[in-house]
């Protein structure tokens, strides 16, 4: 088993991996939303090319694809660390 200062330094450890990650998520779906803002017009028609598409089905997709994005960051990345810096700070 574990002594106390192994288990918070194993912790930490965890903890800064998590908030890493965290902040890589958010800057894919900053780097998402700027490539879709700026070249969106050429996305689409790069795609449209190859899947025939709506536009509107084409944003649709982009939009959800975003949200699960984000949703997996949070729930994966910062929900997780936030609740180990609680067990930490209360250790």
């Amino acid at each position: 088993m574990y002594n106390s200062n192994n288990m918070n330094e194993m912790l930490e450890v965890i903890g800064q991996v998590l908030i890493r990650c965290f902040v890589m998520g958010v800057l894919v779906l900053l780097f998402w939303l700027g490539a879709l803002a700026l070249g969106g017009d050429l996305a689409y028609s790069v795609h449209a090319k190859i899947v025939p598409i709506s536009r509107e089905q084409f944003y649709v997709i982009h939009y959800a694809g975003g949200l699960m994005t984000k949703a997996t960051v949070f729930f994966l990345f910062l929900f997780p660390y936030l609740a180990i810096r609680l067990v930490i700070r209360k250790r």
